[in-house]
């Protein structure tokens, strides 16, 4: 059985009282590659001269380097201690004082991570069982071949209650609904990724039905979700409906279990626009693989083509979900009214495919004055990378520079920062899904510039921001599911806590940090600190900071994956 939130109140406070000597050492607990640097950080007492490593061989050495940080907003001091150059792969032991920590270094520390990071959304499909994924096996609870048009998303050839299907896809975050908006951005952040590290993903094998094809897991598994996306286009018109949801939240029961009707509603510019520059991509890197999947670009070029089209004649189709009646609906929105962001990366995916001139004009209309970490509701960096990555593109070298120029400021702070890493250093750094958005994607774009420029100089920054997500942080948690030695049990999500099984599924990243509390109302115990960088709680209650979503867990494929590959 699950452990119940008094469970959690009884382990925070026996590790307290492991504290209560008055340091916690706070470290990567994953693992670091032998040319890695070995930083850990040492909260409470001055560690100077106490900080001792002993050696797989049994050799102890003194760590020499430390430097005090003071926390800008809570005031503690931390020690942030260089261990040195260790090499050798094998299981170290870390000593201050009392305290004592492992700390393994590996040829490829991340390669298990970074698999189950991407094989979560093989356990996340809808619309089939589960069948290969051990304990973490289900039957199929949402077939989604009976979904009704709501009033909302009503057309001449398809009146509301007219009944579609539309099966597959994943499941968007700790709820049982499917976003296009979300899962299309899901798909094109990480298909930055695979487009600059091909070799890598081609070797991946994540274990799900498709393995053994002729396709790379990695391009199998965007391919179930992008089965579904195709459902979610109307062929009469070629706009894009926003979302496949019930009325309201299910509660915390498995998908069998949930009884409500299934809706698609409301075709939006936005949705549309994410579905035109995926489907774009995905024409462009299934080509290869016409073996498994026979004429797959030449329809996704087409739909995508379709769908800009009626996105140009559509601008002001914004998703506005108080406007839905009969039923209304109250899940999750992501609702944008800025669609500039979405044009830029919608044409620059297809003028990257077709090259057509009107693209080009679009996107060069579009474009953006700076870079930004991509997110859901700001995907204008996804077309951006489209630029860079293409030699000689028109806009590529714009987009290098605004890159680049973001990049040199987010490492600028590290060597007087808290956890020795360009993230988490201001208070605006955390927030809502932050490991995600700011983190991780911060990391990406730091592994991006890395790769654009070929001066490998952010490379190692990159790494400390994974460093942060595995253990270096203010909380000491591991934010990675089913890794480390203090991760988390209890996430927003709902098979993970109906399931029976007492470990969540393996592999998610939580949303982390959020000093909102927009779900302190909600919880039974309080939030155990208000700073920035301390408010997380490891409890299935709380939605603003251990929820889990697609968006949040392609980010996490996207640096983790790039960070294997550069360790081969």
């Amino acid at each position: 059985m699950k452990r119940n939130l008094f469970a959690i109140v009884l382990t925070a406070a026996a590790m307290t009282a492991q504290a209560q000597d008055g340091v916690e050492i706070r470290r990567n607990q994953v693992g670091y590659a032998p040319q890695q640097e070995k930083v850990i950080v040492v909260e409470g007492k001055n560690p100077a001269g106490k900080v001792r490593v002993t050696t797989p061989e049994g050799k102890v050495v003194k760590a020499k380097k430390v430097r005090k940080a003071v926390s800008p907003w809570s005031g503690k001091t931390r020690y942030v201690v260089d261990l040195g150059q260790f090499t050798a792969t094998g299981r170290y032991q870390v000593s201050v004082g009392k305290q004592t920590c492992s700390l393994t270094v590996a040829d490829r520390p991340l390669h298990d991570v970074a698999t189950a990071a991407l094989r979560l959304f093989y356990l996340i499909r809808s619309g089939v069982p589960i069948e290969q994924g051990g304990v973490y096996n289900r039957p199929d609870g949402h077939p989604d071949t009976h979904v009704l048009v709501h009033n909302s998303a009503a057309s001449a050839l398809r009146p509301a209650g007219t009944v579609i299907s539309s099966p597959y896809g994943w499941y968007d975050a700790g709820d049982y609904n499917k976003y296009v908006v979300n899962s299309a951005f899901s798909i094109g952040l990480m298909f930055a990724a695979y487009e600059q590290q091909r070799d890598y993903f081609a070797q991946l094998n994540t274990r799900i039905p498709e393995s053994g094809n002729q396709t790379p897991d990695f391009l199998d598994e965007m391919m179930f979700n992008l089965q579904w996306l195709f459902t979610m286009q109307d062929p009469q018109d070629g706009g894009v409906y926003h979302k496949l949801t019930t009325p309201n939240f299910e509660g915390f029961v498995m998908p069998t279990e949930c009884k409500q009707l299934r809706y698609v509603v409301a075709k939006t510019v936005t949705a549309t626009l994410d579905f035109a520059a995926v489907m774009a991509d995905a024409a462009r890197l299934f080509e290869p693989f016409q073996a498994d999947y026979p004429g797959f670009s030449a329809q996704a070029a087409a739909v995508a083509e379709r769908a800009y089209q009626w996105a140009k004649e559509n601008p002001k189709a914004l998703y506005r979900q108080d406007q839905l009646k009969d039923p209304s609906v109250t899940t999750g929105t992501y609702g944008d009214f800025n669609t500039r962001d979405e044009f830029f990366w919608a044409a620059s995916a297809l003028y990257r495919l077709t090259g057509k001139q009107a693209y080009l004009d679009d996107a060069q209309q579009y474009q953006p004055q700076q870079f930004t970490t991509p997110t859901w509701g700001n995907v204008a960096s996804l077309g951006a990378y489209e630029w860079i990555a293409t030699a000689s593109s028109p806009l590529g070298e714009e987009m290098l520079r605004q890159l680049v120029a973001y990049c040199d400021e987010a490492i600028k702070d590290v060597e007087t920062s808290c956890f020795n890493s360009p993230y988490g250093n201001k208070p605006t750094d955390f927030g809502w899904g932050c490991l995600a958005e700011f983190c991780c994607c911060q990391a990406m774009a730091l592994l991006y510039a890395d790769e654009a420029t070929g001066q490998l100089k952010y490379r190692r920054y990159a790494m400390q921001n994974a460093d942060y997500l595995l253990g270096r942080n203010a909380t000491g948690y591991c934010f990675v599911t089913g890794f480390g030695d203090k991760s988390p049990m209890h996430p927003h999500h709902r098979p993970s806590e109906a399931d029976g099984v007492e470990a969540p599924f393996p592999g998610m990243l939580v949303g982390g940090p959020n000093p909102g509390q927009q779900d302190k109302k909600d919880m039974p115990v309080a939030y155990p600190s208000n700073y920035p960088d301390e408010s997380y709680i490891d409890a299935m209650q709380s939605y603003a900071s251990n929820e889990i979503a697609i968006n949040w867990n392609a980010s996490l494929v996207a640096l983790l994956c790039w960070l294997d590959a550069l360790a081969q």
